[in-house]
């Protein structure tokens, strides 16, 4: 082998780098034509000169100088790649092979496009000026829950519910995770990759609301539990300072088995005072499904949204395989309402959480560490699913009522159906059928939710509502008028969506 001495080492390396600059610039003058298709290659020899004067005499065109492992990189046609084996047996050839990033961009958490989020998304409807409050195990201030998507920050207040007090927007005061989960299921800002082909990707927001204003409330410990008390001070505090961070929102994604009649409920009547102040609630209908009569407190409230949770059977662009998650509770209330309204995705939701929250470290095959990313399923993923589209309702249409934004959502859904055209689920277990953000922000529905009912009344005690819902000699349910349609096949929706009309309890 030739020996190049210490001394002309330097020399020898200026005069490749030379030779191969040449090279480039003589095949970039004067391209050969070719008759058949160039192929991307990388061509190893001695060293990068040795490597460049192959591909020149073989007839190619040098792109790249890799210098690192005696490469250079060459576009050849087959016939060139031939020869140039035939030049020089012991040079390798290989073709060039694409390589992908491992992006540290989160995962695509799907539900936004699943709901119509993502379209509203394009057009500017993120949340903005809507603030969205959340009652619930506190929550992480991790970045993409803290600022919005121009970086300003928009956690405006944060209550803790247990002590009583007041803390800063930063503080990390969620040692479950739940809260955090549900905060950034309304609002991260953070976003996830979409491969809509194997060159091709789809940068989409996580949040459905990804721009909302957040008020954080905490009234549950580390353990997921808490009390009526604290609870009720919670939406005590929301309704007393609503105007001071224009509260229009209240997330309350807990329940609890019914102990009375709904207006005599305690944590009931605070929620009905919030909805009376004009602030839309929404509520999970619990985990304790798929029997019937089995939605809790306070998604038992007739005037609330309540939501009940479907999975997309791990296929989020097919939803004739979507199906009804068996824990989801169903209706009717005690007092003969139809609950849920609605349904939502509840199934393998994507959210922020710590890596030291207890549910990651009870739960760690469902964390993703490298993201802060857990996966949970429940009606509580899919009520944050829906304050965040009621958030994206109220940008677009800000002077709506809650009675108003409970009409255009149930309005925008549509219920899951068979092959034959017949309700998949019971009125009683999917309402009006799946949210959907963007039929609803281009709904003109109006007078179609709460009909009948008058909050005021409730409240004083002057009034308290029944809803149509029968039972028949057989068990089964089904709405007065609608004979024949019982809890096992449902109805179609022909009407305004009236159900809820409800009527005044005979015996006061």
């Amino acid at each position: 082998m030739l020996r190049v001495p210490a001394k002309a080492t330097v020399l020898y390396r200026s005069l490749c780098v030379v030779l191969i600059h040449l090279l480039l610039a003589a095949a970039t003058a004067a391209p050969q034509a070719q008759s058949s298709p160039t192929l991307d290659m990388i061509v190893q020899s001695a060293s990068v000169a040795d490597a460049a004067l192959l591909v020149q005499r073989a007839g190619g065109q040098v792109t790249h100088e890799l210098s690192i492992i005696n490469a250079v990189g060459a576009r050849l046609t087959p016939a060139q790649a031939a020869r140039l084996r035939a030049l020089a047996p012991t040079a390798q050839v290989y073709t060039d092979q694409r390589v992908e990033v491992a992006s540290d961009l989160p995962l695509d958490t799907v539900y936004p496009r699943e709901v119509g989020a993502t379209q509203l998304h394009a057009e500017g409807i993120t949340g903005k000026n809507v603030t969205v409050a959340i009652i619930d195990t506190g929550a992480w201030a991790a970045p993409e829950i803290l600022a919005d998507t121009s970086g300003r920050v928009r956690v405006v207040a944060r209550y803790d519910a247990i002590a009583g007090t007041t803390v800063p927007v930063t503080t990390n005061d969620d040692q479950n995770g739940h809260g955090t989960h549900v905060a950034s299921i309304v609002a991260s800002m953070g976003r996830g990759i979409l491969a809509t082909s194997s060159l091709t990707y789809q940068v989409l927001y996580n949040g459905v609301a990804p721009d909302a204003k957040l008020v954080l409330v905490k009234a549950f410990g580390r353990d997921g539990s808490g009390s009526y008390l604290d609870v009720i001070r919670g939406i005590d505090w929301v309704v007393r300072n609503r105007s001071t961070y224009g509260i229009r929102v209240l997330n309350l994604s807990f329940s609890t088995p019914p102990r009375s009649y709904y207006w005599d409920d305690p944590l009931n009547q605070a929620v009905m005072r919030a909805w009376q102040a004009g602030i839309v609630v929404v509520t999970s209908a619990g985990n304790r499904g798929p029997k019937a009569m089995t939605v809790g407190v306070p998604g038992n409230v007739p005037y609330v949204i309540t939501v009940g949770a479907m999975s997309d059977n791990y296929t989020p662009d097919n939803v004739q395989d979507d199906y009804l998650l068996p824990f989801s509770s169903a209706g009717p209330t005690y007092e003969a309402f139809v609950k849920p309204e609605l349904v939502a995705p509840g199934g393998h939701i994507l959210g922020k959480m710590q890596a030291d929250a207890l549910l990651a470290l009870t739960f760690p095959e469902l964390y993703l560490p490298r993201f802060n990313q857990f996966s949970m399923s429940g009606t509580s993923q899919s009520a944050a699913v829906v304050s965040g589209v009621a958030a994206l309702l109220l940008q677009a249409n800000p002077r709506l009522s809650p009675d108003d934004v409970k009409c255009r959502l149930m309005a925008a859904a549509r219920p899951a159906v068979k092959a034959d055209g017949k309700l998949a689920y019971s009125i009683f277990q999917q309402g009006v059928g799946m949210v959907n953000a963007y039929r609803a922000v281009r709904s003109t529905a109006t007078n179609c939710a709460n009909r009948g009912l008058n909050v005021a009344y409730d409240l004083a005690g002057t009034a308290h509502y029944r809803g149509r819902v029968v039972q028949n000699d057989a068990g089964g349910y089904y709405i007065a008028g609608l004979d024949g349609y019982t809890w096992a096949d449902g109805y179609t929706w022909a009407d305004g969506y009236t159900w809820a009309d409800g009527y005044t309890w005979a015996d006061g």
